[in-house]
């Protein structure tokens, strides 16, 4: 035993019921499943080569390194892996380990004692320098410097250690009985997955130096190759914890980025770049100060061959884009690393891109093309994303995300609301966020008002709490066209002007256009088309040069129908030369919503120029639109919106 002193030399702890110790500068100590592992060992050098036939004694030497170098694990885990690798010997530490938890103290000691005895001799077992031969070393020394008191508090610890073994195995007896009983073996397996890991976790104290750097090392390896495998950034001690704190968080980052400068890190140098640029974007400064920033990024890239960032710098520059509403230069970007791979793939003997970024900057191209009703190309770029990135691959779900969005979208412009609905189990399953939003669209394009203003009402309050802005004017300008169609278009125009402003604050172009697209159609329903139409053309030219098609037709319909209002009080001649206008606008927006299928609206926009028609008394191309009107409204659902309250 350590003499009076020792506390001069380690550091004892206890977590969890287990005794730690830094011993020495030995960053390692004794834990009750190190304890089991000994035995282990023991077991292997007193068994014989007969006993443990070749092929199990090679999938015990497999199994050690693991066992040495990562986290403490349940005895009742540890057990399985070993019977797993040879079941006679799973027998012979079970009996082992037993013996010395439900003997006494000094069973402990002559153990430790015992373990000595495993260098000595012309031919010893184990060699000192060996891993195997470490590791004894290693413990023989940290229990060796560990006081009376704390060789007493160890063996509690191991006792505690074997009981709850010992509890888990008659656990999971009892609920492999009542599974087969029940029928129900796997969801009753699904819940043992979940037990054991918690247990693990309530065993598990802190990690010794090896440890920590295994698991480190096994943890970057998962991120590199197969992140879906790693642990979550949350549960990971880095750059996500920086995005959390969100106070001094820019003021950490742009630190770590002047450090990794200073001390030559271009990779780490480019990955805070890029880290502070997402933040800003989202904290909605200007596009101009972000892209000089992955400018910067950008040389450093180019400097040092840094491929894989120049692909993540160029899927995030098209993500900024679509975030600021400019379609146009988001495509640009995304077309720009497909020709970038494309010239790559042509060399002799070059690796496919199967990276992230890769399949973020597909499915942004698939989602652009869908939006301006260029559905067979969207198609022909999702099919390349299933074929590089399969549904059990890593990447597959932003795919298959952006598939079922699409699917959604086409469903609702087809008025095949119950499609839609089905759809949105999947989206949810994917994205629970995008799921409940689109939830409450189906249920507005229902007719059920009621269901859908909870849900976003729910929803609203969700997204202000993690500050999802996007989101956020999305429900607003949903729940502003529910007031709308509810007859309470006042009460609309509150909720209007809390989404303009956010969208102005967080410089979302885009957003923002459809913000006034809204508020000038609710001063449409107010009474006031002179002013509705004034405020058209401040937001019409962002949407057709850079919105969804669909978008485009709304904007041009809500155009025709201000120009009609504004013309009630003007003289015949001036009045027949606005319906006039309105009835080429009228057959732009008809264009528009051809291009994505939308019979809904078209058939919105040929019942109102039926009644224009009719106005100037032109009977055939009247009869013409009513004709068409009757086909369609006998082929969509009805659900009794007047016309009027359509945006």
């Amino acid at each position: 035993m350590a003499s009076v002193h020792e506390s001069l030399y380690f550091n004892p702890m206890m977590t969890n019921g287990v005794v730690h110790a830094n011993v020495f500068g030995i960053k390692d100590w004794v834990t009750p499943y190190k304890i089991a592992v000994l035995v282990l060992l023991n077991e292997m050098g007193r068994t014989g080569e007969a006993a443990v036939s070749l092929m199990e004694r090679r999938r015990l030497n497999q199994l050690l390194l693991p066992l040495l170098q990562g986290p403490d694990i349940t005895l009742s885990k540890l057990y399985k892996l070993i019977e797993e690798s040879c079941p006679q010997l799973a027998n012979s530490v079970q009996i082992r380990i037993k013996l010395m938890a439900e003997g006494e103290l000094k069973d402990m000691e002559q153990f430790f004692d015992d373990l000595s005895d495993s260098f000595s001799g012309t031919e010893p077992e184990v060699h000192k320098t060996s891993v195997v031969g470490l590791f004894l070393r290693h413990m023989i020394l940290a229990y060796s410097k560990l006081s009376f008191s704390q060789v007493f508090k160890l063996y509690t610890a191991l006792q505690q250690y074997f009981q709850n073994g010992e509890k888990k195995a008659v656990e999971d007896a009892d609920m492999e009985l009542a599974s087969r009983e029940e029928g129900e073996r796997k969801m009753e397996k699904e819940e043992l997955d979940v037990s054991i890991r918690e247990e693990e976790v309530s065993c598990s104290g802190p990690l010794s130096q090896k440890q920590a750097e295994f698991f480190l090392s096994q943890q970057a390896s998962l991120l590199k190759n197969d992140e879906t495998k790693a642990l979550t950034p949350a549960s990971l001690s880095w750059l996500y914890v920086l995005g959390q704190k969100r106070s001094d968080s820019y003021v950490l980052l742009e630190h770590s980025v002047k450090k990794a400068v200073h001390f030559g890190l271009p990779y780490l140098a480019s990955l805070g770049i890029q880290s502070l640029v997402q933040q800003r974007a989202f904290a909605g400064k200007t596009a101009n100060k972000l892209m000089d920033a992955l400018k910067d990024s950008d040389l450093l890239h180019w400097k040092h061959s840094l491929s894989e960032l120049i692909d993540i710098s160029i899927a995030q520059k098209t993500a900024i884009w679509r975030l600021y509403g400019r379609s146009t230069m988001a495509l640009q970007q995304a077309q720009m690393l497909l020709s970038m791979n494309s010239l790559e793939a042509a060399n002799a003997g070059a690796q496919q891109n199967n990276t992230e970024s890769f399949a973020v900057a597909l499915c942004h191209l698939a989602e652009l093309h869908a939006e301006q009703g260029c559905f067979a190309a969207a198609s022909e770029v999702l099919k390349h994303l299933k074929e590089r990135f399969p549904p059990n691959s890593q990447h597959a779900q932003l795919w298959m995300l952006c598939d079922q969005k699409i699917q959604f979208d086409r469903a609702m412009h087809d008025g095949k609301y119950h499609l839609a609905d089905s759809l949105v189990t999947g989206i949810t399953a994917l994205n629970s966020i995008e799921g409940v939003y689109r939830k409450a669209v189906v249920l507005q394009a229902q007719n059920q008002m009621s269901e859908a203003h909870k849900l976003l009402q729910k929803l609203l309050i969700h997204c202000q709490k993690i500050r999802n802005t996007e989101m956020v004017i999305s429900v607003l300008l949903s729940v502003a066209e529910l007031y709308w169609q509810s007859s309470s278009p006042t009460i609309a125009l509150p909720v209007l002007l809390q989404a303009l402003a956010l969208s102005k604050e967080y410089r979302l172009q885009y957003l923002a256009s459809e913000t006034v697209l809204n508020l000038a159609f609710a001063q449409l329903i107010l009474g006031i088309p002179e002013q509705a139409l004034s405020l058209l053309h401040m937001a019409i030219e962002p949407i057709l040069a850079d919105g969804a098609v669909l978008d485009k037709g709304r904007a041009m319909f809500l155009v025709a129908k201000c120009q009609v209002a504004s013309a009630a009080s003007y003289d015949p001649l001036k009045k027949a030369e606005a319906v006039e206008a309105a009835i080429e606008n009228l057959n732009e927006a008809k264009n528009y919503f051809a291009k994505v299928d939308c019979k809904e609206r078209i058939r919105d926009v040929v019942y109102f120029q039926a009644r224009l028609y009719h106005t100037l008394g032109r009977t055939q191309e009247r009869n013409r639109c009513a004709m068409l009107f009757r086909q369609l409204h006998q082929e969509l659902p009805s659900h009794g919106v007047p016309l009027i309250n359509h945006l």
